[in-house]
């Protein structure tokens, strides 16, 4: 019982069962970064009581990650990121086992870091990576959760292979991916990851409906929300030809 004593708000009433719960505790979760969405990915993963989280990112902290980045502390300017969201778990929540990797994901490195975990949460900051993780997860039957934050907007949507499109068909992929930087705002990053963590609670205890084949928009300008439907293209190079990129 002591175990679920710090979740008793997840299972009081209107909220999760022991069941769910026990589903989070057994549950492994791969985050693909620990930047601004990834740092709130985690953090809502922890408070939840996913057991296990592994964190890929090949980045160091620089100081100005800080209008966006929660976890991360000033002093750790410098640090991996990974071994900053490492310390920030084991202080917030010790019973989450944590696995790190900092090696920067490409084409040719990918697979060990994927291998054991079935759900991946795209955090990711750039489009080349978020559709080059869109064809790894296609290719090895990993559902994906994916999230974007471009300035005042956001979006999310869930990927299943074999069973929805990928994100080349609800947006296709450009031919060209231009190097530009764009603005990311804390309170816009913050609502996308809570909705990714939403999505992996979901997935998880197989409570409520994902977000299949739709993608879930946030204007953060505006406060509001707009779901966009799509479909499986046909003629997708990714996901109608998941034995290549």
């Amino acid at each position: 019982m002591r175990k679920f004593k710090k979740y008793q708000k997840n299972l009081a009433k209107e909220g999760i069962t022991q069941e769910q719960q026990e589903k989070l505790f057994n549950a492994k979760v791969l985050v693909m970064g620990a930047g601004s969405l990834g740092s709130n990915v985690i953090m809502n993963l922890a408070a939840l009581g996913v057991g296990q989280i592994k964190i890929i990112d090949g980045e160091i902290i620089q100081e100005t990650d800080f209008n966006r980045q929660l976890i991360h502390k000033y002093k750790n300017i410098g640090r991996a990121k990974v071994m900053s969201a490492k310390d920030w778990i084991q202080e917030f929540n010790p019973d989450i086992k944590v696995e790190l990797d900092k090696t920067k994901l490409h084409e040719l490195n990918y697979f060990n870091t994927i291998e054991n975990y079935d759900i991946i949460v795209d955090c990711f900051d750039t489009n080349e990576a978020k559709y080059m993780l869109n064809e790894i997860a296609i290719r090895h039957n990993k559902i994906l959760v994916h999230g974007g934050v471009r300035g005042f907007r956001g979006q999310v949507t869930t990927i299943i292979p074999n069973r929805t499109g990928c994100l080349s068909c609800a947006i296709q992929k450009p031919r060209f991916f231009k190097d530009e930087e764009f603005a990311v705002l804390s309170p816009v990053a913050s609502v996308i990851s809570s909705l990714q963590a939403q999505e992996v609670f979901k997935l998880i205890t197989g409570e409520g409906e994902l977000l299949l084949n739709k993608i879930q928009v946030f204007d953060g300008l505006k406060s509001e929300f707009k779901i966009l439907n799509f479909a499986k293209n046909a003629l997708c190079e990714t996901c109608s030809n998941p034995l290549g990129f």
